[in-house]
C-alpha cells in the first residue's frame, strides 16, 4: 500500500496499516494478513445474520438501560445496512481462520462501529459498544442457526414444495401410462408411470417433513451465553430478549437455548440439519438418475421419456441432446454429501466449552441449503414440468415383457411360468401368444 492508500489503526497488539477506504479496522486487517488461504468467504446469509444480531443486541441493551438510546439507534441503523448487503465488500475474511470465527465477529463489530460513529458524530467502540453483552463464542453459533433457519424456511422448503407440486402434477398427467417396472435394472412387473413419479413426490414430501422436524432445535440460539456459557458480562434477560427480537425481525421461531453450555460447545444441531440435507440430496440423486435412464437413447437406450432439449449436447456430434439438468442436480447432490462429511468432522471438534470449526461448518451448511434450493427449482422447472412420454414405445415394451408371466403363477405355477417366460424371450414373441398356444393348467404339487 502506498502512503496515500492506508491509514494507521491500533489495537492491543499495536499499530497496523489498514486500507484508507476500509470500514473495518485493525483486527480485521490482521486476519486478512494471517489467513491468505482460499478465496472462500462467508455467505451472504451469514453476513445478514451478523447484521441482524448486532442490531438486535443494541436494541436490547438500550431497553435494559445499558446503552445510550442515541448510540443504540446509530448501531441499529449501521447493522441494518450490513444485514441488507450494502457493505459486503467490507467482509474480506477467509473462512479458514480462527475456529471460533472471532475474526469475522470483529470484522462485523468494526464495520458497524465505523458506520455508527459517522452517523452519531462521536466514537462508537467495536468491542465496548457494538459487541456489548456478546462474545464471538455465542455470536457465531447464533449466526449459524439464524442463517440456516432463514434459508431453510424461506428458500429450501419453498423450493422443495415447488418440486413436490411439479411431481404431483406430472404423476397425474401420466397416470394412464403403463410402463415396465425394473428391479436390478432388469425387467420386472409393470407399474403405472404415475405410480413411479408419485414415488418421487413422496420422497420430496418426506424430505420436507425431515427438515421441519429439525427446526425447533435450530430455533434455539446461543446468544446470551457469552464466553463459556455462564453469561458473564450479559444481563440475565439478554438471551431471551434478543431471541425474541430476532424472531420479530425475521418471522422465525427463535428462542433462547435451553442449555448455553451445549449451545457453545457443540454443533449437534448443525450436524443434524446437514444429515437431513444429505437425505434430500440422496432423494434428488435417485430422481435425477431415474430421469437420465428413462431419457436414454433415443435409439439404443430406454427411450421412455424425452426431457426438454435445452442446449446442444456435443461439440463434435451434431444433433446430440444430453440430460443436462439431471446431471447438474446430481453434481449438486454430490457436493451436499461432501459438505455433510466436512460438517460431521467439524461437529466432532467441540472441545470443552467451544467448538473450534465454526466458520467451515457455517460455510458448508449454508452452501448445502442454497444448492439444494436452486437445484430443486431447476429440476422442477426445466426437467419435470416439460418431459414428454413415448407412449407407443412404452406400450410395445410392456407387451413384450416376459416377466408378465408372474401374474399366471396362481394359474400354472412358478416352474411352468419360468419355462413360458424363457420361451417367449427366446422366440421374440409376446407372452400372451406363447401362453395361448401352450394352454397350460397348474396342478398343485402332491
Amino acid at each position: 500500500m502506498s502512503e496515500q492508500s492506508y491509514r494507521i489503526e491500533r489495537d492491543s497488539l499495536g499499530e497496523i496499516k489498514v486500507p484508507a477506504d476500509a470500514l473495518y479496522g485493525a483486527q480485521t486487517q490482521r486476519a486478512v494478513e494471517n489467513f491468505p488461504i482460499s478465496d472462500l468467504r462467508f455467505p451472504r446469509a451469514m453476513i445478514r445474520a451478523l447484521g441482524l444480531i448486532k442490531g438486535a443486541a443494541a436494541a436490547v441493551n438500550a431497553e435494559l438501560g445499558l446503552m445510550d438510546p442515541a448510540m443504540a439507534d446509530a448501531i441499529q441503523a449501521a447493522a441494518q445496512e450490513v444485514a441488507e448487503g450494502k457493505h459486503d465488500r467490507q467482509f474480506p475474511l477467509d473462512i479458514f481462520q480462527t475456529g471460533s470465527g472471532t475474526s469475522t465477529n470483529m470484522n462485523a463489530n468494526e464495520v458497524i462501529a465505523h458506520l455508527a460513529s459517522e452517523r452519531l458524530g462521536s466514537k462508537v467502540h467495536p468491542n465496548d459498544h457494538v459487541n456489548m453483552s456478546q462474545s464471538s463464542n455465542d455470536v457465531i453459533p447464533t449466526a449459524i442457526h439464524v442463517s440456516a433457519y432463514v434459508l431453510v424456511t424461506q428458500d429450501l422448503i419453498p423450493a422443495l414444495t415447488q418440486l413436490h407440486g411439479a411431481l404431483e402434477k406430472k404423476a397425474h398427467e401420466v397416470d394412464h401410462v403403463v410402463t415396465t417396472g425394473r428391479t436390478h435394472l432388469m425387467d420386472a412387473m409393470p407399474v403405472r408411470l404415475g405410480q413411479e413419479v408419485g414415488g418421487w413426490a413422496s420422497q420430496i414430501a418426506h424430505g420436507i417433513q425431515r427438515l421441519e422436524s429439525t427446526l425447533p432445535r435450530l430455533g434455539e440460539l446461543a446468544q446470551g451465553a457469552t464466553a463459556v456459557g455462564t453469561g458473564i458480562n450479559a444481563h440475565p434477560e439478554f438471551g431471551a430478549r434478543i431471541a425474541a427480537k430476532l424472531a420479530e425481525m425475521t418471522g422465525c421461531a427463535f428462542v433462547t437455548s435451553s442449555n448455553y453450555f451445549e449451545a457453545l460447545s457443540t454443533q449437534d444441531t448443525a450436524v443434524e440439519l446437514s444429515g437431513q440435507l444429505k437425505t434430500v440430496a440422496v432423494s434428488l440423486m435417485k430422481i435425477a438418475n431415474d430421469l437420465r435412464w428413462m431419457n436414454s437413447g433415443p435409439i439404443a437406450g430406454l427411450g421412455e421419456i424425452v426431457l426438454p432439449a435445452l442446449q446442444p449436447g456435443s461439440s463434435i456430434m451434431p444433433g446430440k441432446i444430453n440430460p443436462v439438468i439431471p446431471e447438474a442436480v446430481m453434481m449438486v447432490c454430490a457436493q451436499v454429501m461432501g459438505n455433510d462429511v466436512t460438517i460431521n468432522l467439524g461437529g466432532q471438534h467441540g472441545n470443552f466449552q467451544l467448538n473450534v470449526m465454526l466458520p467451515v461448518i457455517a460455510y458448508n451448511l449454508c452452501q448445502s441449503i442454497e444448492l439444494l434450493a436452486a437445484g430443486s427449482r431447476v429440476l422442477a422447472d426445466k426437467a419435470i414440468a416439460g418431459f414428454t412420454v413415448n407412449e407407443a414405445h412404452i406400450a410395445e415394451l410392456v407387451g413384450r415383457n416376459p416377466i408378465l408371466v408372474t401374474a399366471l403363477n396362481p394359474v400354472i405355477g412358478y416352474e411352468k411360468g419360468a419355462k413360458l417366460a424363457k420361451q417367449a424371450y427366446a422366440e421374440g414373441r409376446s407372452l400372451k401368444e406363447v401362453a395361448l398356444v401352450r394352454r397350460w393348467r397348474w396342478r398343485p404339487p402332491t
